[in-house]
């Protein structure tokens, strides 16, 4: 039986990033799939997306818009999507601003039919060639995620062997989840809104001792960044992805090694420092330190500044 694949998608506002990954979705080596996108971005992005996108690509694939009822971040749109595909083998977590490879979903699959493991990862990598990751490793006593083999040439080998025995979390921008995932571990924590809420779902997961796979080949280009501006220069980076990095480091840690939190909140209130302050990128101290507060004091959901009156 051909695994049918729900790729679901979470847009805000970038219409021309969805085409762009269509595009490249169209040519899966990997046919049995349908495209499901949760527009956050309000009924004008909406009508426009949807007026911009085929019904069906070339293959016959369906292509679906939802228009969320408000901004729900993206574990709010990610279960939107899981949850108008009911149907599916597995779902594909890919970012709006990504191009995959023909071959990328193909590997997934297989790597994920071979039965030993419940999500599946691949080689995420940035336009200049180097890659993001092939996975990550959550450091609890630091409250910090490492992307395992990032800024490594795409032209590298990894041994999937030791990306698996080493991860204990997906990029988020491409993961391959099974119902089995889902089942077990549940959705994504809604509350997060962004950032860290696919590595505390991953957390969770192996906590509850599903296991991680890495699909050897399987590449996605990401495009980071291109709709929060994570990855503007430090001194140029905006509130919202740093204020939410800090604060959600600090609720993955209260949710998944609450015993850690002293220890990891004092390192991670350390790391503001020789991250921003170092580059005297003052306001951007200013970002962390207020998300920092915000994840010890446990405040959840949509950051106030966002907040629409």
């Amino acid at each position: 039986m051909n695994t049918h694949v729900a790729i679901c998608i979470v847009a805000f506002q970038n219409a021309e990033d969805i085409r762009r990954c269509l595009r490249a979705v169209e040519q899966s080596s990997h046919t049995a799939f349908e495209v499901i996108i949760c527009e956050n971005g309000g009924p004008i992005a909406f009508e426009q997306l949807k007026a911009s996108l085929p019904e069906k690509l070339r293959g016959g694939q369906p292509v679906s818009v939802i228009l969320a009822e408000r901004n729900l971040g993206f574990a709010g749109g990610v279960n939107i999507c899981i949850s108008a595909t009911p149907d599916a083998d597995a779902w594909w977590i890919l970012n709006p601003d990504t191009q995959p490879d023909p071959t990328a979903l193909e590997l997934m699959v297989e790597r994920l039919g071979r039965g030993d493991c419940d999500a599946v990862g691949g080689t995420v990598y940035l336009p200049d060639g180097r890659v993001q990751s092939f996975g990550g490793r959550w450091r609890g006593w630091m409250a910090r995620a490492e992307s395992i083999g990032h800024g490594s040439p795409t032209s590298a080998k990894p041994d999937p062997c030791r990306i698996e025995s080493e991860q204990n979390y997906l990029n988020g921008a491409s993961m391959l989840v099974s119902r089995r995932f889902l089942e077990i571990a549940g959705r994504m924590r809604e509350e997060y809104f962004l950032y860290c809420e696919e590595v505390e779902w991953c957390l969770r997961a192996v906590k509850r001792g599903l296991r991680l796979g890495y699909a050897e080949g399987s590449m996605v280009l990401h495009h980071a960044g291109s709709t929060t501006g994570s990855y503007e220069q430090i001194r140029k980076r905006p509130r919202t992805p740093i204020y939410l990095n800090e604060r959600n480091k600090m609720l993955t840690t209260r949710d998944v090694y609450p015993l850690l939190l002293p220890v990891a909140a004092f390192s991670s209130l350390a790391l503001i420092f020789l991250r921003f302050g170092r580059r005297a990128a003052w306001r951007q101290v200013a970002y962390g330190l207020a998300g920092w507060g915000a994840g010890l004091a446990n405040v959840r959901g949509v950051p106030h500044f966002l907040q629409r009156t």
